[in-house]
């Protein structure tokens, strides 16, 4: 493993600790810069951190 692939995994993990702290433009901003051209594993992703991070999930439509 290269050390930018180690920077990379560790940056990652930083960002999935923190998540549920960061203000949703930045979750956002992350979030499609990271499922840019891997569209099979956006909604795994985005399971994962709602898992993970209940406050990161989407409210409710209104009725």
């Amino acid at each position: 493993m290269t050390d930018q692939q180690t920077f990379a995994l560790l940056l990652g993990e930083a960002a999935m600790a923190v998540w549920g702290d960061m203000p949703r433009d930045i979750q956002e901003a992350l979030f499609e810069t990271a499922m840019r051209e891997r569209e099979d594993l956006r909604h795994g992703l985005a399971c994962l951190l709602h898992e993970r991070h209940p406050r990161t999930q989407h409210p409710a439509k209104p009725a």
